[in-house]
């Protein structure tokens, strides 16, 4: 190991609480070497950021702290107020997990990065100025110097992620903590994130310490690894003895239940059913649905409005018992389309045949009366259940809708039916949201799509916000359903590796339309598309050596605003208008193999301005 910048012995985090002490670490040991990346894994509630935040005196006021935690020779769980206030935010910096909230409100990005520039390095003004926006462009955000005005809602998920990137990295600090910085990014970006990070590690020898529990970015990123579960550090390596050699059962369990995305069969795991053949008919047909959101431009009396095509003539079919995977990244119109096919939002044109009925125009309760039918798990299940229902109450309450001929003891009777179904206990029938982890929140959610018996569930982001091993439980589970039931489904998420495990078939969105749409299999080892070669080239894979050894296919910049009709001609540019109002050319999709579309794009080998290796 290179000479050590941090030290951390024997360090104990102990929580006072009403139900007494709870200790979230226990007596950790590890070193962190100058210019290395140390990732430090497990699932939540191991301690990992805990450790992260005592580094930096971020501590809950119920937490304490004791041993040692040594920067460059420095306690700093002893050090004084003033040694804190010179080392974190200059020589030490932290990304966090979740930019939105740690980023300030009522503060433009610019006012932000000058706060930390004056604090620690007494720069003000143009100087200040010119730094700030340096650090912007090699966090790759386009515009720099207009996104210095704007204030964080203004930016999307990935560019706020970024900015804490550059005010973490505008004073140059020495060590670098990221906390899960890459969990809600789309693939694509994560991937420029990642490589930002290592060029950074490369070019300024700053030492990282990668906080995940995403075993295919510490394959990607990290020398060396310290597995944590429940305060404790059960196995510590070099990052490809930890990969190849696993000693621990625990670290064996989290690498098998990573979604791989060259092995999406895996043993020990539930297969697919056989995919329905092309000869059946669809249980659900959907033909050029449009969403169109009009926003308002340019200020005066009489703004104008623009429309925002977020689904912009999307068409395709779904098969009983058949899972249809959708990818893309944010703001490409996955889940407007799924809210759009179950009328959750007014499509703006389109149709949409629901065993071969015609429900485009369908009426609220003629929608009602489908509903039974026609179910959705949403991405947040903390956010879709009501806090102050038991769970027993929520996953009851569609039978109240649907079925109001049944007595509260019939209703309780299935609730106690579908939940060993979905693997919870049915003791926890009284329990409340807040009483149950992640994983069985989300349980609880596909209980409640579950109950009324439906021919179709949409899985909206119904597993990207869960560790790993409980993600692959959760698609174990869906597997499962889909057998037991018939069910067909569409499932989206940004997570290609998981799409090609629970899917039949794939298809591929940008800024609305439908760039590819193939059978798993072929999508994955036959991508005809560029965008969609660029999706599955930033998939981290949890093996050291393949992962440094892949070419990789990138996208340069960032996703181009869906206001602007260019925009979806970016692989086509031969047929553009340069026009941001004109109507422009729509890429047709053309059949290159027996069921593999794929939409025309201008030729991209040998690179087009649009792609780096």
């Amino acid at each position: 190991m290179k000479t050590s910048l941090l030290s951390v012995q024997d360090l104990t985090i102990t929580f006072d609480t009403p139900d007494g002490p709870v200790r979230a670490v226990r007596g950790t040991r590890f070193d962190v070497g100058r210019g290395e990346c140390l990732g430090i894994v497990g699932e939540s509630g191991s301690g990992k950021s805990q450790s992260a935040l005592a580094a930096m005196g971020l501590l809950a006021n119920n937490g304490t702290a004791t041993g040692k935690i040594l920067f460059d020779g420095i306690d700093l769980l002893s050090a004084s107020r003033e040694q804190m206030r010179k080392i974190c935010g200059a020589r030490v910096s932290m990304i966090f997990q979740d930019p939105l909230t740690s980023l300030t409100p009522h503060m433009t990005v610019g006012a932000q990065m000058r706060e930390i520039l004056a604090i620690h390095k007494g720069l003000k003004g143009a100087e200040a100025n010119r730094l700030c926006v340096e650090w912007l462009e090699n966090v790759r955000i386009p515009e720099a110097a207009r996104r210095m005005d704007q204030y964080p809602h203004e930016l999307s998920g990935g560019m706020r992620q970024r900015v804490m990137i550059a005010i973490a990295m505008v004073c140059g600090p020495e060590l670098l903590i990221a906390d899960e910085p890459t969990t809600a990014l789309d693939v694509t970006v994560q991937a420029q994130v990642l490589d930002l990070m290592d060029e950074l590690k490369r070019e300024t020898d700053t030492s990282i310490i990668l906080i995940t529990h995403d075993m295919g970015v510490v394959a990607r990123m990290c020398d060396r690894v310290v597995v944590m579960r429940h305060g404790e550090i059960v196995e510590r390596g070099e990052a490809r003895d930890i990969f190849y050699s696993p000693q621990h059962d625990y670290t064996r369990m989290l690498l098998e239940a990573v979604p791989r995305i060259d092995q999406p069969n895996r043993e020990g795991r539930p297969t697919l059913g056989t995919a329905p053949g092309a000869d059946v008919e669809p249980i659900l047909r959907v033909r050029d649905m449009e969403v169109h959101f009009p926003v308002k431009v340019g200020g005066g009396l009489f703004p104008k409005s623009k429309p925002l095509r977020a689904v912009n003539g999307v068409s395709f079919d779904l098969r009983p018992g058949e899972t249809l995977g959708v990818v893309g990244e944010s703001g490409c119109g996955k889940s407007t389309l799924a809210r759009a096919v179950l009328k959750l939002v007014p499509p703006t044109g389109g149709n949409v045949a629901w065993l071969g009925r015609d429900i485009s125009q369908a009426s609220k309760s003629e929608m009602r009366g489908l509903r039974d039918d026609l179910q959705i798990v949403f991405q947040d299940p903390l956010a879709s259940l009501d806090p102050r229902m038991t769970i027993g109450r929520s996953i009851a309450e569609p039978l109240t809708v649907h079925f109001p001929e049944l007595s509260a003891a019939q209703r309780e009777a299935r609730v106690r039916e579908i939940l060993p179904r979905v693997g919870l206990d049915p003791a926890m029938i009284n329990r409340y949201p807040h009483e149950l982890s992640g994983g069985q929140n989300q349980r609880v959610g596909i209980a409640r799509a579950m109950i009324l018996d439906p021919k179709l569930v949409i899985c909206d982001e119904a597993v990207s916000a869960l560790d790993v091993s409980v993600q692959a439980q959760v698609v174990d589970l869906l597997i499962k359903l889909q057998k037991e039931f018939g069910l067909s489904m569409i499932f989206i998420s940004h997570d290609l590796s998981v799409v090609r495990e629970i899917s039949h078939r794939v298809m591929v969105l940008y800024l609305g339309r439908v760039v590819e749409l193939a059978g798993r299999d072929a999508i994955y080892e036959d991508a005809r598309h560029p965008y969609t070669r660029a999706l599955i080239s930033a998939v981290p894979m949890p093996d050291p050596d393949s992962e440094h050894a892949r070419k990789r296919v990138k996208l340069v910049g960032d996703l181009p605003s869906p206001m602007d009709t260019r925009a979806p001609l970016r692989f086509l540019k031969s047929k553009r208008i340069d026009d941001p109002d004109a109507e422009q050319y729509r890429a047709e999709l053309i059949e290159v193999a027996p069921g593999h579309y794929v939409a025309e794009h201008d030729p991209f080998e040998g690179g087009s301005g649009l792609f780096a290796s």
